[in-house]
């Protein structure tokens, strides 16, 4: 490779500029440097391209920059038709303006920027469902002993969203317990019904808050988590050589976190129940004259199984929708981690999103049921 280079040779008119050596991008560092200060207003007279060896797109650039500005241009001379063209190109592409592009305001864009966001989340819909379904069939495979259950990935993750969250689990409802006690004893001191306290804890948590918020805290918490470890196994193309050696990424990363979540759901919703109640408890006893004992006698008195049933039913529902909400998102990320960054907090949005909804379901369904 030959450095760029130029002469200037003076004549009676002007000045002759001589091109020499490789007008390229490995080439063109150190005369850019020099001639950082130099502008096309004392353009040559002609320009001399016989010792000219190579010109691309970053060399015809400088030399429009430096020397040539607009056209019309000086002769050129001993210039290679092709380089000729790429200068002329290089050019026109500087001398024509660049449109402003406006952006558009009114109804016709707002209601295509929400067709565009209802086509992309039933594309999202349909893409969970088919993956749901994939999941259950090779769950199914493994009922009947044609795929294996890996249960030390099993148990592992049991042990990671389960046992590693029973305590921001239990402290985060035990402070919604009291807070619903303390509002709730605010709004009936006014009618002298503060004993109906226990009513309201017992009865929000057992149907509503103990299994919701272990929900949100575990789409936030093992959700994300399950995001971030498949998409950065998929980033370094882990899961292309688990199919490369013949094994399911389904069967091995996918069914294992559902079952795990499954299991250890319905236990945090139950200890999430009684911590609420543990809460609005102490709540009742230090704050408004009801004693342990008279808030266990009357939650016994007026609580029914079936409130605590009912929230104990959705818990599975929600633990497989987190789950394969946190797969599918890992499995859609790209090779960098700003694609690992963006499908994590896509999946934490989607989960806690498609847990309120489906809660809000259950909730109408059984309001016509009666249960």
């Amino acid at each position: 490779m030959v450095i760029a280079e130029f002469e200037r040779l003076e004549s009676e008119d002007g000045y002759v500029l001589r091109l020499k050596g490789d007008w390229t991008v490995a080439g063109l560092p150190a005369i850019e440097e020099r001639t950082r200060d130099l502008h096309a207003r004392e353009r040559p007279v002609r320009i001399d391209a016989s010792e000219l060896a190579r010109l691309d797109t970053a060399g015809a650039l400088l030399l429009v920059q430096r020397w040539l500005g607009a056209q019309p241009w000086p002769p050129m001379e001993h210039l290679r038709p092709a380089d000729r063209d790429l200068l002329e190109l290089v050019g026109e592409r500087m001398a024509s303006p660049r449109p402003k592009k406006r952006r558009v305001y009114g109804l016709l864009p707002l209601a295509e920027r929400a067709g565009i966001a209802a086509e992309n989340a039933t594309r999202q819909f349909l893409l969970l469902v088919g993956f749901g379904g994939q999941t259950l069939l090779t769950f199914l495979a493994i009922l009947v002993g044609k795929r294996k259950l890996r249960w030390t990935s099993a148990v592992h993750h049991m042990e990671r969203a389960g046992l590693d969250a029973v305590p921001i689990v239990c402290l985060l409802s035990f402070l919604v317990g009291a807070v619903v006690a303390f509002l709730g004893a605010t709004v009936l001191a006014d009618f002298g019904a503060q004993v109906f306290t226990v009513e309201l804890v017992s009865f929000s948590f057992m149907r509503e808050f103990g299994v919701l918020l272990t929900a949100i805290m575990i789409a936030g918490r093992s959700g994300s988590a399950y995001t971030a470890e498949i998409g950065m196994m998929r980033a370094r193309e882990e899961i292309d050589a688990i199919r490369s050696l013949g094994m399911d990424p389904i069967e091995l990363l996918v069914v294992p976190r559902v079952i795990a979540l499954v299991t250890v759901l319905p236990v945090l919703s139950f200890l999430a129940v009684l911590s609420g109640i543990l809460g609005g408890a102490l709540v009742g006893s230090t704050e408004l004259g009801i004693s342990p004992g008279l808030f266990l006698a009357r939650m016994q008195e007026t609580a029914e199984l079936r409130h605590f049933v009912v929230g104990l039913v959705k818990a599975p529902v929600f633990a497989v929708l987190i789950a394969l909400v946190g797969c599918l998102e890992g499995l859609k990320v790209r090779a960098s981690a700003e694609s690992v960054g963006r499908h994590t907090t896509s999946s934490v949005v989607q989960a806690i999103f498609l847990v309120i909804l489906l809660d809000a379901l259950f909730a109408i369904v059984f309001m016509e049921l009666d249960v």
